[in-house]
């Protein structure tokens, strides 16, 4: 593997412990400060629950172990997808996966002790969810949007004016498209 590659891979992992890092720090800030408390923000309320469930309270019946495995299994094949692509894949899409990856270790992580996700952004129309909710919505939008700009064709380019193309000047050219 080129250095090149491996630094891109560690550049993946940091980028997604930062992320987990920020969301980890933003959870245990509204652990500790807003209890039974609730903050207007306008557009946004800061408001404490705990998600025994997995996206919008989804599956909060299962065993949280299975909740826990689902999640794990998850992360890990997303790390997995990160660690393969990072050495081709340009700055955005490294930043982006760091983002997924970030955000789904980070609500592991959380829920490893108690089975629970803490959930403390409030809109009123939306379930109430947290930062590392956020970054593989965010992640993935962007990933997906690099990705098809990156696959669009190249448009043909204009031979320089006087370039001889080989062919005789009466003889029809084809433009290649792709």
């Amino acid at each position: 593997m080129s250095s090149v590659g491996a630094g891109r891979r560690r550049g993946l992992l940091l980028t997604a412990a930062g992320f987990a890092g920020v969301d980890l720090a933003a959870k245990a800030l509204a652990e500790t400060r807003l209890g039974d408390a609730s903050v207007d923000l306008g557009v946004l309320q800061l408001r404490l629950l705990f998600n025994d469930g997995v996206a919008f309270g989804l599956g909060d019946a299962l065993p949280s172990w299975v909740v826990v495995a689902f999640t794990a299994a998850v992360t890990v094949a997303m790390i997995v997808y990160g660690w393969r692509h990072a050495p081709g894949a340009g700055w955005v899409q490294r930043l982006a996966g760091g983002a997924v990856i970030g955000g789904a270790a980070a609500n592991v992580i959380d829920r490893l002790p108690d089975g629970v996700v803490t959930d403390y952004l409030h809109t009123g129309w939306w379930p109430t969810f947290n930062l590392a909710d956020t970054f593989p919505v965010v992640g993935l939008l962007i990933f997906t949007l690099t990705t098809f700009r990156d696959q669009r064709p190249a448009k043909p380019s204009a031979p320089e004016p006087g370039a001889d193309s080989g062919k005789a000047a009466d003889e029809p050219r084809l433009l290649n498209p792709w």
